[in-house]
């Protein structure tokens, strides 16, 4: 039997955590380490030969997520020596040890990215320094070791260049990236992880909704997608599983998504933020979006919208609004109750969620205590003229047919 010191740190089965753990573990957190950071200068480049390279289907064709591009870029953390050489290598699966902690506590982080290609036949990322400081912070939330992350867009940006011929040239398509970071240090003390692996996978998408008609919502409160304390304002992977449930009951009462209610006050729609658009009496509109208490996620598209919105018109002139109507954006608590009254008013004039993967998407109604509220119909499809501005301009921005704030990144 193992015999405990004073100095001896247990496990969570009681024997004593190993030697190397004592040595790069303190008080569960990893301290910062004088060795290798990320250097895309080390980086080693393994290419699919051309007659292995995959079949890319016609942009009609694409599933969100079903098919993944022919490489992919990786990394691994070691206390000892810091980060290894990156390598971009053909797509595959990892070798991780069962016990890895990303298994078993769930240390595992992403972000949603996008790269289009312009009318140049450049590719270009949307904002990704948004991407990359928020990932940061999520790694920093389930105490995962810290990357330099102006040198893993560096990489990121040329795995895009190597694969760019993924990237469908249809309007409103995109090649969906996801940067991944996850725990895998094997055994299963309580611990924060002492190794990682940090990879990029990438796959050509489509319009999120086939639907050109608006989604439908329902609301639930008795499951919390986050809390106040929580980790809602992070992208972790423990924050999306516990929604499956609630968005099969969902679909089981004929709605395409949950609308997320602590209480009565809204929070998000899916795994997206959500925004309404109210009339005021002098005829001009309210946006009105949740505030950033800790339990939403900082979408980028939301503070891209938010943004937009607010430079209208006097920045620039958004499409479908006309420069005389004037857009005051709110970032305060919207309850349903207040959604009911707003809608019965007339007030409630759209509605709409914003995320990396729909962009911009109306919602036609909302469930909410076995009665539905109905968005106004423009044409049929309930598609606003807030909503057709904000997701042409979005996406001319994103596919570099207008430059805005710097916002398109070219990679080549």
């Amino acid at each position: 039997m193992a015999i405990q010191t004073d100095t001896q740190p247990l496990m969570a089965n009681g024997l004593p955590m190993p030697a190397d753990d004592l040595q790069v573990i303190k008080n569960g957190l990893i301290p910062p380490t004088p060795h290798s950071d990320i250097d895309p200068s080390r980086l080693t480049i393994t290419l699919v030969p051309e007659d292995k390279l995959k079949e890319i289907p016609h942009a009609d064709d694409l599933i969100f997520g079903q098919l993944f591009t022919d490489h992919m870029l990786y990394l691994e953390y070691d206390p000892a020596s810091g980060w290894s050489a990156p390598e971009i290598r053909p797509y595959g699966p990892l070798t991780l040890d069962p016990a890895s902690s990303c298994f078993q506590y769930c240390t595992n982080v992403f972000e949603g990215m996008k790269a289009y290609l312009g009318p140049d036949g450049v590719p270009r990322l949307f904002r990704p320094k948004l991407n990359m400081a928020r990932m940061a912070k999520s790694a920093a939330r389930v105490a995962l070791p810290p990357f330099d992350t102006d040198a893993f867009l560096v990489l990121l940006q040329k795995l895009i260049a190597i694969d760019a011929r993924w990237i469908p040239r249809a309007r409103g398509h995109s090649l969906y990236l996801r940067p991944t970071l996850i725990g895998t240090r094997p055994g299963l003390g309580v611990t924060a992880s002492t190794h990682a692996s940090l990879y990029v996978i990438m796959s050509p998408a489509g319009p999120f909704f086939r639907t050109p008609a608006g989604i439908s919502l329902y609301a639930v409160s008795d499951h919390v997608r986050s809390w106040p304390g929580g980790t809602g304002g992070h992208k972790l992977g423990l924050n999306y599983a516990p929604g499956f449930h609630p968005q099969r009951l969902a679909a089981e009462k004929g709605y395409q998504q949950v609308l997320w209610l602590l209480g009565d006050t809204i929070t998000e729609a899916g795994a997206m933020n959500f925004f309404i658009a109210l009339k005021r009496e002098d005829g001009h509109l309210d946006i009105v979006t949740p505030p950033l208490d800790g339990t939403i996620l900082p979408g980028v598209t939301r503070a891209s919208v938010l943004s937009l919105l607010n430079a209208h018109p006097s920045a620039t002139s958004l499409p479908h609004l006309s420069n005389s109507l004037r857009l005051y954006t709110h970032e305060r608590p919207i309850t349903m109750p207040e959604l009911v009254a707003w809608s019965a008013s007339g007030q409630l004039v759209e509605a709409f969620c914003v995320g990396t993967a729909v962009v911009v998407n109306a919602i036609s109604r909302i469930g909410w205590e076995e009665r539905d509220i109905v968005l106004p119909s423009y044409g049929g499809d309930h598609i606003g003229p807030v909503v057709r501005a904000l997701w042409e301009r979005l996406v001319d921005i994103q596919e570099g047919r207008v430059e805005w704030e710097g916002w398109s990144v070219t990679c080549e």
